[in-house]
């Protein structure tokens, strides 16, 4: 089967599925997931701030960064001298999201975002 035949990607059976266990391996990082929630936040940001904000030296964040570019999560835009990073789309932003939802349930009890979402509806 071809990954870019008409067939839903979501089937069990679908080549789909390989690539989405690539996507999650280049997430199974955690200096990457948090590059992903701060660009998720900031929207578009230089090699030097991201390593401010995620702990890391600004050569170890650009390692990450070029698989994380390679995958196709994150794009670039060159102004000058400077690179500025930004996420390609809203899916990894999401997917990064919803494990951190997942991971907030394994702690149990009603997790945070459970409370933010209680916290909206008591307010309409």
């Amino acid at each position: 089967m071809n990954a870019d035949s008409a067939r839903c990607g979501r089937h069990p059976d679908s080549d789909y599925v390989e690539l989405a266990v690539e996507v999650f391996a280049m997430l199974a990082d955690a200096t990457r997931v948090r590059i992903v929630l701060a660009l998720r936040d900031a929207g578009e940001l230089s090699v030097n701030r991201l390593a401010e904000l995620v702990g890391k030296s600004p050569s170890a964040v650009s390692q990450h960064l070029a698989k994380l570019r390679l995958a196709r999560i994150v794009g670039t835009r060159q102004d000058g001298t400077r690179v500025f990073y930004r996420l390609e789309n809203e899916h990894a932003r999401q997917l990064v999201t919803d494990a951190i939802f997942q991971a907030e349930h394994s702690l149990g009890g009603t997790p945070r975002h459970h409370h933010a979402e209680a916290d909206a509806a008591d307010a309409s």
